[in-house]
């Protein structure tokens, strides 16, 4: 039915801009996400600057992890969201949050909900390991 196509339509949305932050064609996100989007993310300084600020966080990351690999690993749509569980693998050759490169290879694991009004996320939520990150790019020793 309509929802299936919708939701089909979303998780495609969803894949492209996990695959913007692997190629770094930010001009991409315009027809994929709301330039007012509210990102529900502790760890992301620029998530109260809607797309603009999105920009900015996957410049800053392709900047610190040249090679940022984002793949898809499981995707559940209902309704307006699309819920997407993710692995980075990327290697820390630039700064990253004043952090020297350690040239340490790293893979995070990640989820996202993103809620989708007329085919752009509006919304979206990220849950991901930062003290994996953190760790392994040596900015935290183990416990």
């Amino acid at each position: 039915g309509i929802g299936g196509i919708v939701s089909e339509r979303n998780k495609a949305a969803a894949r492209a801009v996990f695959e913007v932050w692997s190629t770094g064609e930010i001009e991409r996100l315009d027809e994929l996400v709301a330039r007012h989007v509210v990102h529900h993310d502790p760890y992301d300084p620029n998530a109260s600057e809607g797309l603009v600020g999105m920009k900015r966080t996957i410049e800053l990351n392709r900047s610190a992890f040249p090679d940022i690999q984002l793949t898809v690993e499981d995707q559940v749509a209902e309704g307006d969201k699309v819920v997407t569980r993710w692995r980075g693998e990327m290697t820390h050759t630039g700064k990253l949050m004043g952090a020297a490169p350690t040239g340490q290879r790293v893979t995070i694991t990640g989820i996202t909900i993103d809620r989708f009004e007329d085919g752009k996320v509006v919304e979206a939520w990220r849950s991901m390991d930062m003290l994996g990150l953190l760790q392994g790019i040596g900015t935290l020793s183990g416990a």
